[in-house]
């Protein structure tokens, strides 16, 4: 109906945190924690994640490397070539199996040889500098600007340092949902929440128009 007053920001921000509150890292079933593991499993996802590929696809993927066994930079580059193109394409991620399998191998040698396969070595070298960390996270093949966008977007929560953090798809969510964009009246609206998990619905609505309906409609009738 037109002429319908707008909710509030801060309704619209409970709204969609309730309805698609929850971390791609979650979704990919990464229990995250400042340990090696989870965040070389945060790092894979990222890499899937930046492609032009659905991120329901790139989600399976990333469960099935995991099923597989390769959750930790070794354990990835002992998998074989093809092993990891098999993982791959029973995620149903087709369209760039061949080449990422070859930047998985390549990425994860790169991570053993840099940081000794800790992440957190990388932290220690940006020392508080969110952009030292992203340029260090592009040093891995395959991590090109979107997916150091989203590996700190995912673990802002875990590395405070880092965030708040939204990046240029959340901040397409805010837009669509008739949010503020502006960092600070759009950290006001979402007061309370978790920076990660509020950002990755923010990206959700972004890529669902359904979201952006059942968000706006949920919050008029709270």
């Amino acid at each position: 109906m037109t002429g319908r007053k707008p909710p509030p920001a801060r309704r619209i921000a409970d709204a969609l945190v309730e309805e698609c509150g929850r971390t791609y890292a979650e979704e990919a079933g990464i229990r995250l924690k400042d340990t090696p593991q989870p965040l070389y499993q945060l790092l894979v996802l990222s890499l899937l994640l930046s492609a032009r590929i659905r991120a329901s696809v790139a989600v399976a993927a990333a469960r099935a490397l995991f099923g597989h066994g390769m959750r930790t930079p070794r354990t990835m580059v002992d998998a074989t070539w093809q092993q990891r193109v098999d993982a791959l394409g029973e995620g149903h991620y087709r369209r760039y199996d061949e080449r990422t399998a070859t930047q998985l191998g390549e990425g994860a040698q790169l991570v053993l040889d840099t940081w000794r396969g800790d992440l957190r070595r990388l932290r220690e070298e940006a020392d508080g500098d969110r952009d030292r960390l992203m340029e260090g996270l592009r040093r891995v093949p395959g991590i090109g600007p979107a997916g150091a966008d989203i590996f700190v977007r995912e673990v802002q929560s875990l590395w405070p340092e880092t965030g708040p953090w939204l990046g240029a798809k959340a901040l397409q969510g805010a837009e669509r949902l008739g949010l503020p964009t502006s960092p600070g009246k759009l950290a006001q609206a979402a007061r309370g929440h978790d920076d990660a998990r509020f950002a990755a619905a923010l990206v959700r609505a972004a890529l669902d128009k359904d979201i952006v309906d059942a968000v706006t409609e949920a919050a008029r009738a709270g």
